[in-house]
């Protein structure tokens, strides 16, 4: 399985963008789509998360700011990030997990898309 990513760039302080991640290959069911971020020198920190049923998990520092949403029918996950700040400066990963049409668990990570904010 295969992960795209897109949307990612350079945007001022308080500005917004929006990420998109599509799932390719031999897919069967996707239970839990994600955005994870890193800054060089530090650990990846997970943003975001949503379940298939649409259940949200938020970072704290994002709440309020970001949301992430999910198409289905599409095997695409989106992240709306609005207010952004300096600190949302990093590379954003999108990961996706669930099962391929044989019926194998996978877990794969796109191949990570810069924001950059600047103040």
């Amino acid at each position: 399985v295969q992960l795209q990513a897109s949307g990612g760039g350079l945007v001022q302080a308080g500005g917004s963008l929006r990420l998109s991640c599509a799932a390719s290959g031999t897919i069967f069911t996707i239970t839990g789509m994600g955005w994870y971020r890193q800054v060089p020198g530090n650990e990846r920190e997970l943003v975001a998360t949503i379940t298939s049923d649409g259940a949200t998990n938020y970072v704290d520092s994002v709440k309020g700011r970001f949301t992430i949403s999910r198409d289905n029918a599409q095997n695409t996950v989106y992240l709306q990030m609005n207010s952004l700040k300096s600190e949302d400066t990093a590379v954003y990963y999108c990961n996706v997990d669930g099962r391929t049409g044989r019926g194998f668990r996978f877990n794969s990570w796109g191949q990570g898309t810069q924001v950059t904010v600047s103040s």
